[in-house]
């Protein structure tokens, strides 16, 4: 059946199954087995039966149903048949249909945030992606031209890159000030919109003992200080560079909410190590709120029913509270 608005007060979330041959079915299942899920929002599910059906098997979990809270979406996806832990054309269509399906709804107002469960890149490539990753895809999806990046979450932690899925031998390259700048109001923007006004930033360095007074590199003092100052001339401040080795740390102890680092993995070997089962991404800088689980698909695993669905409830949570804070805005 097709989404209509909700008469409550809560958030609407149009949740996607994701890749339906990875473990993305069961961690919605186990997140719509959970009685506070009904509670907190109401929910337009766009699934796969066959899928689904697997996972509720595996790990003994009922079916979900159209219900005052949740609206199962009618559409082609939701009868196809995918072969379980195999990235393949069929189900890389899926999940870009899917995603398609559920991004529009947030555009027509039907839904206010985006959640999926986790992707398969090389799925979706097969299916017909172009682009780098989902971040640009979605940039495409909905056409905007503006600045948008993946930004991580870990708990009270979040963490936003410069650069992201390019080489590191041109990382050097790709940071100017204005990069710099707007990676850390993205991150800003999002803590905001997430109900937090005044989140700490900290900056990352780029080369080892943040340059050592310029004998290791000069991006410091060249890039990464100038884009502090330009952020914080429009409203943005945050504080550094601090070396990448320690940062972190001042992170852990609680000195800051969030991190902007230079590279991927600067960021994410950290993030992971500290929390890999509770990590939400979320699709940072585009028109509408989306977020996703941080970990991937999990092949191996798949149709065993022992799949971890902490950042899966993690995501849906932060779609909610981004969901809230959108209509709060436009009702304003």
């Amino acid at each position: 059946m097709s989404a209509v608005p909700s008469l409550s007060s809560k958030p609407r979330i149009a949740l996607t199954v994701g890749d339906p041959a990875g473990i993305g079915p069961e961690l919605v299942l186990r997140l719509l087995s959970d009685p506070a899920t009904a509670a907190r929002a109401d929910i337009t599910l766009i699934a796969n039966r066959p899928a689904l059906e697997l996972a509720a098997r595996a790990a003994k979990l009922p079916l979900p149903h159209d219900s005052d809270s949740v609206r199962i979406i009618d559409w082609p996806g939701l009868t196809r048949e995918y072969v379980p832990g195999v990235a393949a054309v069929e189900n890389g269509n899926f999940i870009l249909e899917s995603l398609t399906l559920g991004t529009r709804l947030v555009e027509a107002g039907e839904a206010d945030a985006l959640c999926f469960a986790p992707l398969n890149k090389g799925a979706m490539r097969k299916g017909g992606m172009h682009e780098e990753d989902e971040m640009r895809w979605f940039a495409k999806l909905l056409n905007y031209d503006g600045a948008c990046g993946e930004l991580n979450i870990l708990d009270d932690l979040w963490t936003g890159r410069v650069t992201s899925h390019v080489p590191l031998k041109e990382v050097s390259s790709l940071l100017t000030p204005h990069g710099v700048a707007t990676a850390i109001s993205m991150l800003t923007d999002a803590f905001r919109a997430a109900g937090k006004p005044q989140p700490r930033i900290g900056v990352c360095g780029f080369n080892p003992h943040n340059g050592d007074n310029g004998n290791y590199g000069d991006e410091e003092s060249r890039i990464i200080e100038p884009g502090i100052a330009l952020a914080a001339a429009a409203g943005y401040p945050s504080e550094g560079p601090f070396p990448a080795d320690t940062i972190f740390l001042r992170a852990k102890a609680g000195k800051l909410d969030g991190i902007v680092t230079m590279y991927h993995d600067q960021g994410q070997i950290a993030t992971k190590l500290l929390g890999f089962d509770v990590g939400v991404t979320v699709e940072g800088g585009l028109p509408i709120p989306i977020t996703t689980p941080a970990h991937g698909t999990a092949y191996d695993i798949v149709g065993q029913g022992i799949a971890r669905s902490t950042a899966m409830a993690n995501a849906f949570e932060l779609a909610c509270r981004m969901g809230e804070s959108r209509n709060a805005a436009r009702d304003r």
